[in-house]
């Protein structure tokens, strides 16, 4: 395994050549990023800077976000807008769900802003999404990442009861960062969150993901994944932390490609389902790839 992070902070203006990515372009990056402006809905690509956007776009493939683009919280590694909240689209979940049709998508991956200040966090108008996406496109697989909902059970319930294929809630780092970083958050309470989705639909596939490059130790990070293992968390993914801007949390090391494939053999060992683990990898990377090697061997 690779070496624990140094203290110094890395300089993030100075990207090494493995997280360098060409422009986005092309005719099917266009098609889709006009597609979604039209539709009116919000992708994660966007709204989050993601530095995969070139490659899903351009594989016709995106990440919707919901209840967006701005979010109740304020985590200090995220570049979705906080702040002047809206009241939830109704019309959002058709929209959403036709936009999946127009693009064809044989696994539609869908995420959300956090919204603490609806009364269910926004669960009904998730599983709503669902529903609409099963009712138009029987044959697609939906994978949904939740956010906490302040561990409402009922609220887990809601989404678990429209029965998406893949529910995700992610860690985002380990627990002696995580009031840094997620500070409206709770460590033990996204512990919780998974492990109720497992309880709700003991078959269901349970995904969750971090960032490596926050100050972060080696036996930490082997901690949190025994943790999520203890939670029967099916996948995980694990990538590289970008500052998205100055306001966010430094970058304080920029983690090798050997790192990473390290830790996707250790937790191939430690019996997770499948890890995707890389300098950009993001949650829902590849994620119709994820399914289609486990759906099979998941009881």
């Amino acid at each position: 395994m690779a070496s624990s992070p140094t203290r110094r902070r890395a300089d993030s203006s100075r990207k090494p050549a493995w997280l360098k990515r060409s422009l986005p372009a092309g005719p099917a990056y266009e098609a889709v990023r006009r597609m979604t402006r039209l539709s009116g809905v919000n992708t994660v690509c966007r709204e989050a800077r993601c530095p995969n956007i070139w490659e899903c776009f351009g594989r016709r493939t995106a990440t919707f976000l919901l209840m967006g683009p701005s979010c109740s919280r304020h985590c200090r590694f995220c570049a979705v807008k906080k702040g002047s909240l809206q009241p939830l689209d109704s019309d959002e979940p058709r929209r959403v769900a036709e936009t999946v049709q127009r693009m064809g998508l044989r696994h539609a991956v869908i995420t959300s802003v956090t919204r603490d200040d609806l009364p269910d966090g926004g669960a009904r108008h998730i599983a709503e999404t669902i529903l609409r996406i099963r009712e138009l496109l029987s044959e697609t697989t939906v994978e949904i990442l939740i956010p906490d909902f302040r561990g409402e059970p009922e609220a887990i319930q809601t989404v678990v009861a429209a029965k998406p294929h893949v529910i995700g809630h992610n860690m985002e780092t380990v627990r002696r960062l995580f009031p840094m970083v997620r500070p409206e958050g709770n460590y033990d309470l996204s512990l919780t969150v998974l492990k109720t989705i497992k309880k709700e639909m003991p078959g269901i596939i349970a995904k969750s993901g971090f960032m490596l490059g926050l100050g972060e130790k080696k036996e930490e990070v082997e901690e949190m994944l025994l943790d999520l293992r203890h939670c029967n968390c099916d996948v995980v993914t694990i990538g590289q932390y970008l500052q998205p801007d100055r306001c966010n949390a430094p970058v304080h090391r920029f983690v090798d490609p050997e790192e990473f494939n390290d830790w996707e053999r250790l937790a191939s060992v430690m019996g997770f389902r499948n890890s995707v683990c890389g300098p950009l990898v993001r949650s829902s990377y590849r994620a119709e790839e994820m399914y289609e090697n486990i759906s099979s061997i998941i009881t």
